[in-house]
């Protein structure tokens, strides 16, 4: 593949991701704004309903309970463009704005657990969408190793609702009972020499960026990614399949 359809392949991913950046963080605006001026007691009730609703996500990607609105996908048409980026930014928004049966049960959590902390609601969804962005743009860097390695991890792929599903009900355990800091002890960094790094930062942040991470791999979107970064770029599989 020469570099000049690698380019186009990567910009088109880069406005892709930007699109669904925008409306992710736009959210966080308007989550910040709705609840922000809520009363401290109010708020505690917020996170106890936040906690439930994120537990019931976590059901329903076990399998354990059914969500029939989680089972519809959400569709957007997007307009296409005779400038192919403008294309990719208005999909990318639109790709945000649809729910998928696996993706929206991870991106309703998020956005719940925003809710119950408006204040940080902005950087919750920007670091959902940049989880979620940076395996889009390194899938578009190297998309013939990641049309190769998806390939291969896709027969994977069958636990992934399970552990999804299982990190969901341990999040709304600890939104529920007010004790999302502790998440913080389980990311090892004594261990690692990463305190000093990471001091004083929120782990609801990572929390949230290993969120998008999880919708990418999710058996909705990574099976798809090839298929649908050669349809935003107007680039062939022939030309994909070149190494």
């Amino acid at each position: 593949m020469d570099s000049g359809v690698r380019l186009r392949i990567f910009l088109n991913t880069v406005f892709f991701v930007l699109g669904f950046a925008t409306v992710f963080s736009l959210l966080g605006v308007l989550l910040n704004s709705v609840f922000s001026s809520i009363s401290y007691d109010l708020r505690q009730w917020v996170s106890y309903i936040g906690g439930a609703i994120i537990i019931l996500f976590g059901l329903y990607l076990t399998g354990l309970l059914k969500v029939p609105f989680l089972e519809r996908e959400h569709k957007l048409k997007a307009r296409a463009f005779s400038v192919s980026y403008v294309t990719s930014f208005v999909f990318g928004a639109t790709f945000a704005a649809g729910w998928s049966p696996c993706v929206g049960a991870i991106l309703g959590a998020i956005l719940t657990l925003a809710a119950t902390n408006p204040g940080n609601a902005f950087w919750l969804l920007f670091s959902y969408s940049l989880g979620l962005g940076v395996p889009f743009l390194l899938a578009g860097l190297f998309i013939s190793r990641a049309t190769g390695f998806i390939e291969r991890f896709s027969d994977k792929l069958r636990l992934f609702n399970a552990v999804a599903g299982v990190l969901l009900i341990i999040l709304g355990v600890l939104v529920f009972t007010d004790n999302l800091a502790r998440i913080s002890s389980f990311l090892l960094v004594q261990g690692l020499g990463l305190e000093e790094l990471l001091a004083g930062s929120d782990p609801t942040l990572l929390v949230a960026f290993a969120a998008g991470v999880l919708s990418f791999f999710s058996p909705c979107v990574l099976p798809i990614v090839p298929a649908f970064l050669s349809y935003i770029s107007g680039v062939s599989f022939k030309e994909l399949e070149k190494k």
